[in-house]
């Protein structure tokens, strides 16, 4: 037995053939998001946040990027053949307005952006133990840290297995003490 859609009666076209053979696209009238539930298996997914979000989402980006902008500026930002510690995160924040700006003026026209659910806590949880991480640097070091925020992202956050995500967090912050301690001296503090 075929999986194709049954015809009016025993031996004839389905829907989709006889679409085909007069030349149509069976597919034509379905947006790309249909088209990609389809082939992802459903309609598992949360529906999207809306032109309101969308808009929230947008002006979220742009208060973070000239929240940074006004930061790099206190910093100091130098000239090119000069930067100064500004710089950088003048740039990154620039980059920021500019693709919020983006987001702002597709608002309307976005239906990709998916609305909160229970998933999304898995994001927060990210952020959380990242703000947690930076918290702690100054006062212990990177190494323990390090360890448990990745231990944590790829145990809890990515559903690893217990050794896999034991032995990649020590694995991934030992060659990073190795590459940006040891070989290129990049003063972060650090215990050992």
């Amino acid at each position: 037995m075929t999986d194709r859609p049954a015809g009016d009666g025993p031996g004839e076209p389905g829907p989709d053939e006889r679409a085909t053979a007069a030349g149509a696209d069976p597919n034509v009238g379905i947006s790309l998001t249909q088209a990609v539930r389809e082939v992802e298996g459903g309609d598992d997914r949360p529906p999207p946040m809306g032109t309101v979000g969308n808009v929230i989402t947008a002006l979220s980006v742009i208060a973070i990027g000239v929240a940074a902008l006004i930061g790099s500026v206190s910093l100091g930002v130098g000239a090119a053949r000069q930067p100064r510690a500004g710089t950088w995160p003048l740039l990154v924040s620039i980059v920021l307005v500019v693709l919020g700006a983006g987001l702002l003026a597709a608002a309307r026209r976005t239906a990709d952006a998916e609305r909160f659910s229970p998933a999304s806590w898995l994001v927060i949880g990210g952020v959380a133990t990242m703000i947690v991480f930076v918290t702690v640097l100054d006062v212990i070091g990177f190494e323990i840290p390090a360890v448990l925020l990745c231990f944590v992202w790829l145990r809890f956050l990515g559903r690893e297995g217990w050794r896999m995500s034991i032995v990649t967090s020590l694995g991934v912050v030992v060659g990073f003490y190795v590459v940006f301690v040891a070989a290129l001296a990049v003063p972060i503090p650090h215990l050992f």
